[in-house]
């Protein structure tokens, strides 16, 4: 019998077109002959199931809806939503209140790893290199020089909680710190300010692979714009070369520490995360747990250079959830 899968897609964020777009891609993929998929948009004034356009009301009591008179539940969610509420935790606490399975992290780690400096704080446990960074919440005092001081210029002013490169800037200038700072908070009460590190920036899958930790092939990021933000992620000013133009030694250094990053943190299903190569060195970013999932996206173009096809990698992501 078929299993009935809900692809969450939407979200409450910045990235609700973006989840769209990856939510539509994992529809088409997916094996009919295996599933059933269905289209969930998880809004913030709606949560419904669209069918040729005709919406149906979840019930929040157990995630199901009602058809023709005929209640129709789900075998697995597979999440789609970028940014919150599916990558930040909220919504699969609430799939495992219901015990539904899902196709992301356990919801503490997606809540961990959408939290930029706490996942920080837990890498550099482990010795993992980063950038140097300072911390502020909205309202707390600082200071534009002592700022300077510690992090250098130019460096980034990002929100802690948010994705796509919403919200970040990269300061030149004393004069740029506090607009950078300003338009943070537009998307986060938390921000972060990294120093800038010259060097190759990369881009590397790990997921789940038929029950293996899997290290997909490196992307090196080459953006058109001063950094990889939206215009480079999204609107096609970047390069992204997979695989990565990098030695052998290079490669397996960064297949060290993404794996390492990817179990300290004791993370399952999809997860992206962005390095920038310094002396031979990765130094760690971020990490993406719900990543793009378009034909365009990165991580579905390293999956294919490993010889995974999407109906493959979406497969896999329901298949591994539904063995939890």
């Amino acid at each position: 019998m078929k299993k009935n899968i809900a692809i969450v897609m939407g979200g409450y964020s910045s990235e609700v077109e973006i989840s769209l777009q990856s939510g539509a891609v994992v529809y088409k993929h997916l094996d009919k002959e295996k599933y059933t998929p269905y289209s969930v948009h998880i809004l913030p004034n709606k949560w419904v199931v669209v069918i040729e356009g005709v919406e149906y009301t979840i019930d929040k009591n157990d995630f199901s809806f009602t058809k023709e008179n005929t209640k129709i539940t789900f075998d697995c969610i597979f999440n789609a939503i970028h940014g919150a509420p599916g990558e930040n935790g909220s919504l699969l606490a609430y799939f495992d209140l219901i015990h539904m399975k899902h196709t992301s992290a356990p919801f503490y780690q997606m809540a961990l790893t959408f939290n930029k400096r706490d996942t920080l704080s837990v890498v550099k446990q482990y010795g993992i290199p980063t950038a140097t960074s300072v911390y502020f919440n909205k309202g707390d005092h600082f200071s534009v020089e002592e700022i300077i001081n510690k992090v250098g210029l130019p460096c980034f002013v990002k929100p802690n909680n948010a994705g796509s490169s919403f919200g970040i800037s990269k300061v030149y200038t004393k004069e740029e710190m506090i607009p950078a700072i300003e338009k943070a908070y537009k998307e986060d009460t938390e921000i972060l300010i990294e120093s800038f590190l010259d060097g190759t920036e990369v881009s590397v899958g790990v997921i789940q692979y038929k029950g293996e930790t899997t290290v997909l092939p490196i992307t090196e990021i080459v953006s058109d714009n001063d950094f990889f933000d939206y215009e480079a992620k999204y609107l096609g000013k970047s390069q992204e070369i997979t695989p990565a133009r990098l030695t052998q030694q290079q490669e397996q250094r960064v297949k060290e520490v993404a794996q390492k990053v990817y179990e300290v943190l004791n993370m399952s299903g999809f997860s992206r995360s962005e390095y920038i190569l310094v002396n031979e060195e990765p130094h760690f970013l971020e990490m993406n747990t719900v990543p793009g999932m378009t034909e365009a996206s990165i991580l579905p173009q390293q999956a294919n250079e490993f010889g995974i096809t999407l109906a493959q990698l979406f497969e896999n992501a329901i298949e591994e959830a539904l063995k939890k």
